[in-house]
This record gives C-alpha cells, sequence and structure tokens, in this order.
C-alpha cells in the first residue's frame, strides 16, 4: 500500500484517521482510494473502538417538534412527521441523518431500527403518506452516508412486529405483528444484510401482535404481544428461538411477571434482560428473578422506549404527560443512579424507535 499520509509512517497515518469522527467519514473516503480501503476495513474499526475512538452513538426515529400534521396524509391529519435522529454520547452531539430518498416527507409510521455492523437497517412501517403498509427495507452507511434499498420483507405485508439484530451485527429478525386483516401472525423472518437475502425461520408457538424482540445469550427472545382473539390484551409469555440449534427452545408462560402493555420496554444485552413497566425498572440475570432495580425519574410517566448501552447502562426516553416534551434519562446498573442527558428542544420529540451502536 501506498503511504496513506506523505512523510508519515502509515502506522501513525492510520492513527490519525481513526480518530476522526464518524461524521467526516464521508469527505474521507473520497480523499483518496487508499484511505477509502482502510476505513472501510473491519480492522480499523476493530483497532479504532480498543484504542478508545469508537464513538457511542443512539439514533431514533425521532417526532418533529411543534408540527400539528405529518404531511400531507388527510387520513391521519394530526400524526406527526417522523425522521431519523441520532447523539454522540462520547461528545453530546446531537444531529439528523439525511432522509431516505423515497420518503424525503418523513420516516414510515410505525417502522423498526436494527443495527447491522456500521449500517441502519430501516424496516417496514406505514407510508406517511397514503398510510400503507409497506414490506420496504432500507440500509443506511455510517461509512459513506449514503442509502440503498434492500429486498423487501417477504410474505404477507405486516405492521407492529418485534425486531432485532444478531450480537455480530450481521443479520436482522423480525417477529410478529399482524397482517392487512388485523390478524396476529406466528412467523419469524431473518434477513440477512451483507447478502441482501431473507430467511424463513420456523413458527412461533402463539400468535404474537405488538410483541418485542430481543437477542440475548445466541437466542431470539420474542415476549408479550397478543392473538388475534386477544386484541390488545396483552400477555407475559415469551419463547427463545435457538439460532445454533435451530429450534424454538423455551416457553416461559410468566416470563414477565406480569402483563406487559403497549408501553412496556424490553432491552436485553449478555447476561441480563431489562423491563420498564410502570414506574420501574427490573432486571433479571440469566435464568433468575426479575429484580427491581430503580424507579424512573419522577418526571417521567411512561417509557416509549429503552435500549442497552453496552453492559452496565440502560437508555429510557419518556415524558410525564402525552404533550410534555421527551426526556432522556440513563440508569447505571451497577450503581443504580440516574443522569439526565440534556436534549435540545428539536430533539424532544417521541420516539418511535431506538437502537445503540459503536461507530
Amino acid at each position: 500500500m501506498a503511504q496513506l499520509i506523505p512523510s508519515l509512517p502509515n502506522d501513525i497515518a492510520t492513527e490519525c484517521l481513526r480518530r476522526l469522527p464518524f461524521q467526516h467519514f464521508p469527505a474521507a473516503t473520497l480523499a483518496c482510494e487508499d484511505w477509502k480501503l482502510e476505513i472501510e476495513s473491519p480492522e480499523f474499526f476493530q483497532g479504532r473502538k480498543v484504542a478508545g475512538y469508537s464513538q457511542p452513538t443512539i439514533v431514533m426515529a425521532l417526532a418533529r417538534v411543534g408540527e400539528e400534521t405529518g404531511g400531507s396524509s388527510q387520513k391521519n391529519p394530526r400524526s406527526p412527521t417522523y425522521r431519523l435522529a441520532f447523539c454522540d454520547l462520547k461528545t453530546g452531539t446531537w444531529g439528523e441523518l439525511q432522509p431516505i430518498p423515497e420518503f424525503s416527507k418523513g420516516l414510515p409510521m410505525f417502522c423498526r431500527l436494527a443495527v447491522a455492523g456500521l449500517n441502519l437497517v430501516v424496516i417496514g412501517g406505514w407510508d406517511p403518506e397514503t398510510c400503507r403498509v409497506s414490506n420496504a427495507v432500507f440500509i443506511y452507511s455510517f461509512v459513506s452516508a449514503t442509502w440503498r434499498r434492500g429486498a423487501d420483507m417477504p410474505g404477507a405485508k405486516r405492521s407492529l412486529f418485534g425486531c432485532a439484530s444478531d450480537i455480530n451485527g450481521n443479520k436482522v429478525y423480525v417477529a410478529g405483528g399482524h397482517d392487512e386483516e388485523k390478524n396476529a401472525l406466528t412467523s419469524v423472518l431473518g434477513y440477512d444484510v451483507a447478502k441482501d437475502d431473507w430467511i424463513k425461520l420456523p413458527d412461533m408457538a402463539r400468535e404474537r401482535d405488538e410483541c418485542n424482540a430481543v437477542f440475548h445469550s445466541g437466542k431470539i427472545h420474542v415476549i408479550g404481544g397478543y392473538s388475534t382473539e386477544a386484541q390488545g390484551v396483552f400477555d407475559a409469555s415469551s419463547e427463545a428461538f435457538d439460532l445454533g440449534e435451530w429450534r424454538w427452545v423455551q416457553m416461559q408462560e410468566n416470563f414477565l411477571g406480569t402483563n406487559m402493555s403497549a408501553r412496556t420496554c424490553v432491552a436485553a444485552v449478555t447476561g441480563r434482560f431489562c423491563i420498564c413497566q410502570g414506574s420501574e425498572v427490573m432486571v433479571a440475570y440469566e435464568d433468575a428473578d426479575w429484580r427491581r432495580v430503580a424507579e424512573l425519574p419522577v418526571d417521567m410517566g411512561g417509557v416509549p422506549a429503552c435500549v442497552m448501552m453496552g453492559r452496565n447502562k440502560l437508555l429510557v426516553i419518556g415524558s410525564g404527560k402525552s404533550d410534555d416534551p421527551h426526556m432522556f434519562y440513563e440508569l447505571d446498573l451497577e450503581s443504580c443512579t440516574w443522569t439526565k442527558l440534556e436534549a435540545p428542544k428539536q430533539h424532544s420529540g417521541h420516539v418511535q424507535s431506538i437502537c445503540f451502536l459503536e461507530i
């Protein structure tokens, strides 16, 4: 390889590139072919993480603040417009990703977000203009700051499904939800982002509309939801699919201890589950029972979204009342203490979906 930076040894030049904020990666990859090859290599990002230069970042489907309507849709004239926003937790920098070209006026309502390596995957949702259900998939590269269209989700057009990505960030899984006739689904699909290919997994034992899905200890856990007949009456059960054994291996009738609701948030990282329900945060370690670790902050009445940030921190987003600005709080699971994350007013809207990655 030629010198990355003239008159500098390549190890020092690589060190300089590793220190770049990810927002400058697109420009750097255009500077020269050698820089592009270096920045796009897996070793580059592994070295960046080891050296402590990676940027812990949350990405959200976030409602615009102060808007009465969600575009020109007359079917749902008061629905908010959502866009993709991010926060670099290391520097406190907030910003927006460029919109999906096919949805320049706003994200699909109820779309799901997942992380695959250094890519953000946006799946499904309702067209904000027509309210038609979409099975479309879009992938955003944090290296090139560009969008590409992925293969559509196969089968029936589904809404309000659970979504999770595996620990290696190579595959994204969707589970349950309902079809266009409001029939709750048992089907589960897996998407290989690199191959742009979908596969069908064995069906779940139960229909699960509006379920949660998380990846934990080599398994896809699908939690809660409700059947077609129940229509909105959530249950507390869960089932787990072992990817290594390629079968459903576990059904827990009372996983949550109490029936979940549409406002129950579930997050997981290797070794522990977390749920936010009512005014409490609870943690379960491996197969142990749930243990209450904290009360939600007093100015937060409900939690529409939560996400694990590494092994020991949980981020929750919520508001006191439905029309109040949404707030961001970080819970240290070791000390059980809260820290408020200050957000600009324009980033205080409702969070529809959220994910975490280190760039």
